[in-house]
Order: C-alpha cells, then sequence, then structure tokens
C-alpha cells in the first residue's frame, strides 16, 4: 500500500489511521473526498427530511436535483472521480486506499460501472466496507463492492 487518504470527517480520518497502522502509514486528508455537501440538510436526520418535497425529488431525481444550498450529486461524484484520477496520477501502479462515506462513494462506483446517479441507490456501500477499482490510464475496472467481513 502506497498511501492511505482520507476525507476530512472525523469517523473517516479515525478509520483511516486504524488501516494505516500496519503499514506505518499516516492518512493525507483531502477535502474533495468529503460527504455529499447538503448544505440546508446538513445535520438533520432522515425523519425530519421524510416529508419534505425536496428531499423527495433529490431521492427521485439524484442526477439533477440540488440539495438546497449544497451540491448536486453529479457535482459530488465529479469531484471523487476528479481526485481518484490525481490519485492515479500521483501513485502510477500502486495500491491507494481512499477513505470516505457512503453518497459520494457509491457515485464513484456508478461512474465506473456505468450506472445512472438515479439508480445508484439499488446497491449498497455499507459502513467500514471494501470495494476495489482498478484505475489505469486507458481504462478503470471495478473489482468488487460493498465486501464485509464478520469479526
Amino acid at each position: 500500500m502506497a498511501a492511505i487518504y482520507s476525507s476530512p470527517l472525523e469517523r473517516a480520518i479515525e478509520t483511516a489511521r486504524a488501516l494505516g497502522v500496519p503499514h506505518e502509514l499516516e492518512p493525507r486528508i483531502e477535502d474533495d473526498l468529503g460527504e455529499f455537501r447538503a448544505g440546508e440538510w446538513e445535520g438533520l436526520a432522515f425523519s425530519e427530511l421524510e416529508g419534505r418535497d425536496d428531499w423527495r425529488r433529490f431521492n427521485q431525481f439524484r442526477s439533477g436535483a440540488r440539495a438546497p444550498g449544497g451540491e448536486t450529486m453529479i457535482e459530488t461524484q465529479a469531484r471523487m472521480v476528479r481526485q481518484l484520477g490525481m490519485l492515479r496520477g500521483s501513485h502510477p501502479d500502486a495500491t491507494v486506499v481512499v477513505v470516505s462515506h457512503g453518497d459520494p462513494l457509491r457515485s464513484v462506483v456508478a461512474y465506473y460501472l456505468g450506472i445512472p446517479l438515479d439508480l445508484m441507490l439499488r446497491f449498497e456501500i455499507g459502513t467500514a466496507s471494501l470495494s476495489v477499482l482498478e484505475l489505469s490510464e486507458w481504462e478503470a475496472r471495478v473489482m468488487s463492492v460493498n465486501q464485509t467481513a464478520e469479526v
């Protein structure tokens, strides 16, 4: 493993640190690996969002609906894919770990599988799961999605 990159959120940094210990690697923090920027929805529980028209619209039209004061899912996907491309360029032919969050990671997997953002909720990216992408200069392959192990 050449490097570990993490979202700036503490829960992601904690995971990245734990993964780095056996490899003597400290996580490098990248803002573009952060959570979906939810704007006015930040800090609200799903139960508080359920009755809102803008929340329903967002979940039905992920490719075009914007979180009020936040970003669209396609903007999240673009920043994540751009960041992974930069990391691939910085670490050619090396294994790099990226610790981020469910929706941003789901958007990346959807991108490389050619799945429209409106359908990305059809597969799961669970907490502490592992998805593996193989990126090269000329191609990208999704090797696994949402691997988990019982402890």
